[in-house]
């Protein structure tokens, strides 16, 4: 009995023992219960919260030029994100499979160039595309989608990592964007006929201009200064902007046009108007030989032209043609251009009152002609004592010009001839044999056995040719060359004479070139200019 009592006495006890520590166990992890009790509401809750997709509020797109020889091109296309993030998505053509383009926008304008602005993520030359997010640029400065439309700056993408210096595309962004807006000026050759071609200024939004020189036939390796001067080239001027240097391998300089060299502001508007000329010269060393040069803004030759002819004087071997050409500001650009002129000379030449019958006092005093090209160009804006004088009336002044032989001996007239309202019709005639098959001979009207020469006609004028070329028929084309297909028939009598008379009353619509050919040999040949 003792021992059963003693059993029992132990079960109890245990039992109350584990009671107790099962009764701290389960208010423990009651406790702990409780706590993460909102937890797993909380989390159930944001299970079911909707997640809104960044979207585009705003884009914009930028053009990319190809730039070197890898025909690299494409868009850089600016986004306002809806997070108040923005991106730049680049998005490129003709990448090379494999490549990593490293990309940036800089600060300035290309032509210009500075330092980088914004690190872009790297274009993948598989899929020509790269996206970077950001919302400052890499100094830490905040910037906004209306800030970077208004940003001054280019985007530049290169070869590689490697090869950072190599670019292979290029764009002005923000402020800097090209409008539609542009204007091309011719540069005609100077020192070197091989050379010409344009400076074209392209308006920016925010007003400045683009300049891009594009010269043909520029010496490899070359580096040629180019300018704009005050005035006119006729007159010549002093500097007023500089141009970054044309390159001689691809004959192409691009500059940002904002303000001339002394600080005065000068845009896109403000050239259209200005007041000079553009030079570009051979070298640093060598700023005396221009390559190439052109009228601008203001001087701008508007097409309108005519042209008389300056017939022999006191010299025989010496004529050519005067050419009035009208500018923008209705002044006009005078062009003397002589034959047989001797080297090394210079030729004064005026214009006067009255008709070369009558003779008559100086009105306006032309820049002399250059005896090695036989050419003179002169500005004219007014006559002798300052009275303005415009293009329109030259064409009805009541004068003549002179070209003399030299400042030393004024008397001796070398070419002569109306102008205006003075100006009448011209009446030639020439005698035209052959020299085997290899030229014609012409004589008369001051030619002397001249072998193929050249010639100029005015329109409304007759030309006769006395034909005494057997087996050479003589054809007046509107294409150089040989055969019957391009006869010009107009105002012409007697085509294809090998032993007649050929009579050409030039029409008002003639082209300004024609030739004259034998039918069956292509020395046997010649230019006609035609002027009005």
């Amino acid at each position: 009995m003792l021992n059963k009592i003693n059993i029992y006495c132990t079960f109890t006890e245990n039992l109350n023992i584990r009671t107790s520590s099962f009764m701290k166990y389960l208010n423990k992890n009651l406790l702990s219960f409780l706590i993460i009790i909102p937890f797993i509401f909380t989390s159930c809750s944001n299970d079911d919260e909707v997640i809104n997709p960044v979207t585009e509020l705003n884009s914009k797109i930028y053009t990319l030029e190809t730039v070197g020889a890898f025909g690299v091109s494409g868009t850089a296309k600016f986004i306002e994100n809806s997070d108040a993030t923005l991106s730049i998505e680049l998005d490129l053509q003709n990448t090379p499979a494999n490549g990593m383009h490293p990309a940036h926008v800089h600060f300035n304008t290309a032509a210009e160039s500075g330092g980088i602005a914004l690190s872009l993520d790297a274009v993948s030359g598989d899929t020509g595309k790269s996206t970077t997010t950001f919302t400052m640029l890499n100094d830490g400065t905040s910037i906004s989608y209306q800030g970077l439309l208004d940003f001054d700056g280019y985007i530049n993408v290169h070869l590689s990592t490697q090869e950072l210096s190599t670019l292979v595309a290029q764009g002005d962004i923000g402020q800097n964007e090209l409008t539609d807006v542009s204007k091309v000026y011719a540069l005609g050759s100077a020192a070197v006929p091989a050379i010409d071609g344009t400076a074209t200024f392209y308006k920016r939004v925010n007003g400045e201009a683009l300049a891009v020189i594009e010269l043909s036939n520029t010496p490899e390796d070359g580096e040629h200064p180019g300018h704009i001067h005050m005035n006119t080239a006729a007159e010549s001027g002093e500097i007023a902007f500089t141009f970054n240097t044309v390159n001689g391998n691809t004959g192409i300089s691009k500059t940002n046009v904002d303000a001339l060299d002394d600080g005065s502001t000068f845009g896109y508007d403000e050239m259209l108007d200005y007041n000079g000329y553009i030079n570009i010269h051979l070298s640093a060393t060598e700023l005396s030989t221009l390559v190439a040069q052109g009228d601008i803004g203001q001087n701008e030759l508007t097409g309108e032209k005519i042209s008389y002819a300056l017939d022999e004087g006191d010299r025989a071997d010496i004529s050519g043609t005067i050419e009035f050409s009208e500018r923008i500001n209705e002044t006009t650009l005078v062009t003397i251009n002589l034959t047989g002129t001797p080297t090394g000379g210079s030729h004064p030449a005026h214009i006067h009152e009255n008709d070369v019958a009558t003779s008559g006092g100086v009105i306006v005093g032309l820049n002399p002609v250059n005896g090695d090209t036989g050419i003179g160009k002169t500005q004219v804006a007014a006559l002798v004592g300052g009275s303005a004088v415009t293009y329109t009336e030259l064409l009805t002044i009541d004068a003549y010009v002179n070209v003399h032989f030299s400042d030393a001996d004024l008397t001796t007239i070398v070419a002569q001839g109306n102008i205006g309202s003075n100006a009448g019709a011209d009446s030639k005639t020439y005698d035209v044999t052959n020299s085997g098959s290899s030229a014609y001979i012409f004589n008369g009207e001051g030619l002397s056995d001249s072998s193929n020469p050249n010639f100029t006609f005015r329109r409304g004028s007759t030309y006769t040719f006395n034909i005494n070329t057997p087996g050479h028929p003589f054809y007046i084309n509107d294409v150089q060359g040989t055969g019957t297909a391009n006869t010009y028939n107009s105002g012409v009598t007697g085509n294809g004479a090998t032993a007649d008379t050929i009579t050409f009353t030039v029409p008002a619509d003639a082209p300004n070139t024609l030739y004259y050919n034998c039918e069956f040999h292509s020395s046997m040949s010649g230019m006609i200019t035609i002027t009005d």
